[in-house]
């Protein structure tokens, strides 16, 4: 008896067993769910997802989805879709959506886009519902050489066509960035831009700054201009103190130049001092030399004391001095 129930029991964990396997492979209930929805789907093919590693209920419930929403979509398309590791729910989600807002995408398209690493639902809800982004602090510098400092909102709208290949956010930021910078250099004075901020908006949106990009500029608006600094005023002082110091450069160089100069000088009257006290020491010899040859004698010598005294003493009289140096100089000449 008790090994009869073991049978039954073992039989029984067998069946549910096999049934599981029977049923994860052929998945009836989901056939069964594509049928009622208006899917025509055979269980084979259900089976052949399977081993094509591809979830049947993936392909299955999008299927049901855009057959709802009265869309006609084609389930090899979904399933190589799915194989190119594409977003099937995001491309059908996509579909539905842009054909409730009567937006022009195709099944083609919308992979495209997706593939491409775009989220193609969002693009869509950004061409019913733009999008608005907010641009850092832009600084530039009016003529009269004040810097103002802006911030601008920009209102996008999804460019279906230019998704794939097209530029994103971040150009649209540098380009408005660019176009602001523009605006406010080319303004004679700050105080203009001040007045008037929409001329700011109207010369960037003048440029067609969309160009290339995957969305389409609606609208940019200057949310904030603050007033920065002197930029011009401290250009100024930044080239009068280079100039003070090349200015301070050129003098010192003169300076050294002329203490150069000076010490040359001085080491030339050295060198002829030196010359003068050597020539000078030759004169005894000379003198006695004289005397011995008998072509000086005494009488001529002494002349020639006199006239270096009398020429030392009118040196002394033509030199300035002081009263006291004066009195004396008169004393040596009454002397």
């Amino acid at each position: 008896m008790e090994a009869n129930i073991g049978i039954i029991i073992a039989i029984a964990v067998v069946s549910i067993l096999g049934l599981w396997i029977i049923f994860y492979f052929i998945p009836v209930g989901l056939w069964f769910s594509a049928l009622v929805s208006g899917v025509r789907i055979s269980l084979l093919q259900l089976v052949l997802m399977r081993w094509r590693k591809i979830p049947p209920a993936v392909i299955v419930n999008n299927l049901i989805s855009a057959t709802k929403a009265g869309l006609k979509l084609n389930r090899d398309d979904l399933e190589a879709h799915f194989l190119a590791g594409g977003r099937v729910k995001a491309v059908v989600n996509a579909l539905i959506s842009a054909d409730k807002a009567n937006i022009n995408l195709d099944f083609k398209t919308a992979t495209a886009i997706d593939l491409a690493g775009r989220d193609v639902l969002e693009a869509v809800q950004m061409s019913v519902k733009p999008k608005v982004i907010n641009t850092p602090p832009v600084a530039a510098v009016a003529k009269d050489g004040i810097q103002l400092i802006a911030k601008a909102r920009v209102t996008l709208r999804a460019n279906i066509k230019q998704l794939v290949g097209g530029a994103g956010e971040e150009t649209i930021l540098a380009r408005v960035g660019e176009g602001i910078v523009t605006s406010i250099g080319s303004a004679n004075n700050h105080k203009q831009v001040l007045e008037n901020p929409d001329s700011i908006s109207k010369v960037v949106l003048s440029k067609g700054l969309d160009s290339g990009t995957a969305y389409e500029i609606l609208s940019i608006d200057i949310a904030d201009i603050d007033v920065g600094k002197n930029i011009g005023a401290i250009l100024q002082i930044d080239q009068a103190n280079a100039d003070k110091n090349i200015a301070q450069a050129k003098a010192e160089e003169r300076r050294a130049m002329a203490v150069a100069a000076e010490q040359e000088m001085k080491a030339k009257a050295q060198e002829a001092r030196a010359k003068v006290i050597e020539a000078e020491a030759e004169i005894p010899k000379a003198i006695s030399e004289s005397f011995r040859s008998g072509n000086l004698g005494i009488m001529d010598y002494y002349r020639m004391e006199n006239i270096k005294a009398d020429t030392t003493m009118r040196d002394n009289i033509g030199k300035p001095q002081s009263g006291q140096g004066k009195g004396k100089s008169n004393d040596q000449t009454k002397k």
